[in-house]
């Protein structure tokens, strides 16, 4: 649309961004320190505020040296004499974007990412945000009380993704940044081939704010049960939004509609396992990202017919967790269940498995347990049973490292196969959690948006979850938060 097609109250501004998560408020962040007038456009009012970034754990996956290349700008804590951090090197960030996207990444967008994901973090801690190491998530304690962490991802926000929104909030304040909540951009105003600004729908009406510059960051199209049956695929209407209901692509659409390309692997997307039978387990505010169930390499999971269908170890769960929730989805009924023994359970994720309300059952032989789940007792148990006897054990069981420790049954387990043999055992129930959708606007490394010619259309950005190309099929954990820092600040410094 034009402006002049708009007949409401019109304002001006230097740069408008269309989102109010991580990429839109770094994208805020790096316009507002060279010195230009942001408005933040929220579709949430501020109770709901954040986008999919309030829902997350934090971690934000960035290549570094090693702990003693950390410590300046990390939060200090009592357990670094005792941690071992292995360094992340860019090649090896590179190397594992492109094996979980079995090579279908964007390879400019991928060397921007890992080469200037440290840099952005530190920019954004010199701003105000606070960071840490996460070892609740990504260490185990070892018997001597060390720790090593595993995994490439081994930093996060301080309070998770609820502290990053607040750090994102208070540094916007003080760089001038206007927040405004409540606020539906609809449609992109366009003026001689340029976007010239931006349609809001809210409560006080409708207006249009001009802006050289419109930087969009308001995320996927995972909240619309319609867009993911359509793109992809038969169920994925079914799957439960683990993040914020706002991200259902208007702006997607609205980019669309004045010619900018498609980028990314519009068929898949980002998904876990998540609790199936908790009542509020879609976009709760609260519980967050407590509904996910990733200590799953651990134990075995199985369907609603008592078979395991997926390879549990065959990788730290960084590298599956995010394609595992579209296997759940395949399973009778969408539905699995994670299965641990009493030896086991103290080593499940606290955060996640002692939640409020959680999904568990839990019984002192197997075939009970089954019973109580609903799966036939003889199916359960031969399964187990056959799981047991396959173990490899002359090797030692260790979560840290791959240790090899395989169970030759079918499917295989290819590390840390542990035997379920100690009472009382334990069951959590876990469906398909979409978190967000891969495919974008195609835009060039800078967040600039590209048309199907390959063209800059002029005056218009993006970065988040909208930017497609850099992930397929899977996703190594914390790349999207990185990725949200690194092209938001590219995006706001040319706009």
């Amino acid at each position: 649309m034009s402006v002049e097609d708009a007949e409401f109250p019109t304002e001006a501004v230097a740069v408008v961004v269309v989102g109010g998560g991580n990429a839109g408020f770094t994208a805020a962040h790096a316009a507002a320190v060279r010195g230009r007038s942001v408005i933040l456009l929220e579709k949430g009012e501020q109770d709901m505020a954040g986008g999919n970034s309030f829902y997350t754990a934090g971690a934000t996956r960035i290549a570094h040296n090693g702990l003693e290349d950390l410590k300046d700008f990390i939060e200090p804590d009592d357990r670094h004499a005792m941690t071992v951090v292995p360094a992340y090197s860019v090649e090896e960030y590179a190397a594992d974007l492109a094996k979980v996207t079995e090579g279908r990444n964007d390879p400019a967008l991928t060397e921007v990412l890992v080469t200037e994901s440290q840099s952005t973090l530190r920019w954004l801690s010199s701003l105000g945000l606070k960071y840490r190491l996460m070892y609740e998530r990504q260490a185990y304690e070892r018997a001597d009380g060390s720790y090593l962490f595993w995994g490439g991802l081994h930093v996060g926000n301080v309070g998770g993704g609820e502290g990053l929104i607040e750090d994102h909030t208070r540094v916007a304040g003080e760089l001038g940044v206007q927040v405004r909540y409540g606020q539906r951009a609809t449609d992109l105003c366009v003026e001689n081939g340029r976007v010239v600004g931006v349609a809001v729908e809210a409560a006080e009406g409708r207006k249009v704010i001009r802006a050289e510059s419109v930087i969009l960051t308001a995320g996927g199209f995972e909240a619309d049960p319609r867009w993911r049956r359509d793109y992809l695929g038969e169920g994925w209407e079914n799957a439960k939004v683990r993040g914020t209901p706002y991200n259902t692509g208007d702006m997607i659409a609205a980019a669309l509609r004045i010619g900018a390309a498609k980028g990314g692997d519009w068929s898949t997307c980002h998904s876990v396992q998540w609790d199936a039978f908790t009542p509020t387990n879609e976009s709760n505010r609260e519980l967050t990202n407590r509904l996910t169930r990733q200590s799953y390499p651990l134990g075995i999971i199985v369907n609603t017919e008592g078979k395991r269908f997926l390879d549990e170890g065959a990788d730290f769960r960084n590298y599956t967790y995010a394609k595992y929730g579209k296997e759940i989805l395949k399973q009778p009924g969408s539905v699995a269940y994670q299965i641990f023994d009493a030896a086991l359970r103290p080593m499940l994720r606290s955060e996640e498995y002692e939640m409020p309300g959680i999904s568990v059952a839990t019984a002192d032989t197997i075939e009970e347990l089954a019973a109580q789940i609903g799966i036939e007792p003889e199916a359960l148990a031969k399964t187990v049973a056959d799981y047991n006897a396959s173990i490899d054990r002359s090797v030692g069981f260790d979560p840290n490292i791959k240790d090899g420790r395989r169970a030759d049954t079918t499917p295989p387990k290819s590390n840390w196969a542990s035997s379920l043999e100690t009472g009382p055992f334990y069951a959590y129930g876990v469906t398909c959690g979409i978190t967000f959708s891969f495919g974008g606007v195609k835009a060039d490394t800078h967040g600039r948006v590209l048309d199907a010619e390959g063209r800059h259309i002029q005056g218009l950005y993006a970065a988040g979850e909208m930017l497609g190309g850099l992930f397929s099929s899977n996703y190594p954990g914390g790349a999207g938060l990185a990725a949200g820092c690194v092209f938001g600040r590219r995006a706001g410094a040319l706009a």
